[in-house]
């Protein structure tokens, strides 16, 4: 009987130990895996703010210096954080985002407007998308690179199946392939990597004239894919990865190039300017957003996918395994909307019982994610 007591009293002991470690997630940190009860031991430690409306689009939508006296390029401090979006990198260093690299959904869909001029709807699509399944539903709070579990009190990320949470995080927003940062399976997933950027001059010196343009986005697009299928066993190239890497290798062009240059008709990024932004996170001086608000344009898109045959799949357990992905498309057939469905999904398997303010912010954001697509899909609500 005593051995029985002291096994008992042992059980309740980790059980108390779990659920206070959980006050230590800083508030950024994401939800996904936790208890019931790890979540309302969080909730009390924090100021719930639950899902928030999205900000309307901005008014002034010109051509437009962003790279002010109000808005100087600064570096990092302790703590700061940056990860795979030289987008959202540069706009935290230059202060249109939160310097310290956590922000709100609302602050990303505002600052991608006034840094880049991003078409608002896109804004929203992108942003919620990565809010949904790296950010913290209670405390309204993402983190554009790392967390990492390091806030956990071991010192080690959180078990299976919650989340290290942040965009760093591989396989929900952020993924294999990268133009820059090398596949999570090969290593560092977003740190600048100089070989594949030395890859990517090359490349553009030979089809792109010297520049970052349409012809060099596609090889290098195409090479990064055939590199991971031959050294990562892991590699998955379905969607939504599929659809975010082809945006991703055409938004410098769309967003890095002046403004002033692009109404002249320049459709090459300088190569310096590019470093700038993926290695320093850094505009260029007298840098000036474009003069309409876009999104990753559709022509630049097709051109890239068109360049050679891609299908959304992954590497078997092997290299050089690579498999077509049999259910890509979802029950949507639109490809916005099966992508829509996808992260919904995603967020669904992350939270698939949520309660009270959690079910709340979740539903909330959902609403808010489905907007940017509702004029095209069918909206899904699965914690209704």
């Amino acid at each position: 009987m005593l051995l029985s007591l002291k096994f008992s009293v042992l059980a309740i002991a980790l059980q108390l130990a779990r659920v206070l470690a959980v006050p230590a997630l800083q508030p950024y940190d994401s939800l996904a895996g936790l208890t019931r009860d790890e979540v309302d031991a969080f909730a009390r430690s924090v100021k719930v703010v639950g899902g928030q409306p999205i900000p309307k689009p901005i008014k002034d939508t010109s051509l437009k210096l962003v790279n002010d006296k109000k808005h100087p390029w600064k570096p990092l401090r302790a703590g700061d954080q940056r990860g795979p979006c030289p987008g959202l990198n540069a706009l935290a260093s230059h202060g249109w985002l939160p310097r310290s690299g956590v922000a709100t959904p609302g602050e990303i869909v505002t600052a991608v407007q006034n840094g880049y001029n991003m078409e608002w709807t896109r804004a929203v699509l992108v942003t919620y998308a990565a809010f949904l399944v790296n950010g913290n539903p209670l405390t309204n709070l993402l983190s554009i690179g790392e967390s990492r579990g390091m806030s956990w009190l071991t010192g080690h990320a959180p078990p299976p199946p919650a989340l290290a949470s942040g965009l760093n995080t591989h396989g929900t927003f952020e993924g294999d392939a990268s133009l820059t940062r090398s596949d999570a399976f090969l290593g560092d997933n977003h740190s600048f990597n100089e070989t594949l950027f030395q890859q990517l001059i090359d490349i553009s010196n030979k089809v792109g004239g010297g520049k970052y343009n349409v012809s060099a986005a596609a090889e290098m697009r195409f090479q990064r894919v055939q590199d991971s299928i031959a050294r990562n066993p892991n590699f998955n190239f379905a969607n939504p990865r599929f659809n975010t890497a082809f945006i991703e290798a055409v938004f410098p062009i769309v967003f890095f190039i002046d403004g002033r240059l692009q109404e002249a008709g320049e459709t090459g990024l300088d190569l310096d300017v590019m470093r700038g932004f993926f290695q320093d996170h850094r505009m260029p001086k007298d840098f000036h957003r474009r003069g309409t608000p876009t999104g990753a344009s559709d022509s630049e898109l097709d051109f890239v996918m068109a360049a050679h045959d891609y299908v959304p799949g992954f590497n078997n357990g092997s290299v050089n395994s690579f498999v077509a992905d049999p259910n890509f498309m979802g029950t949507q057939t639109e490809t916005v909307c099966a992508l829509y469905e996808k992260f919904v999904n995603s967020t669904v398997s992350l939270y698939p019982s949520p309660h009270g303010d959690l079910r709340k912010a979740l539903n909330k954001n959902l609403d808010n994610f489905y907007v940017a697509v509702e004029s095209r899909c069918d909206q899904i609500k699965p914690y209704h």
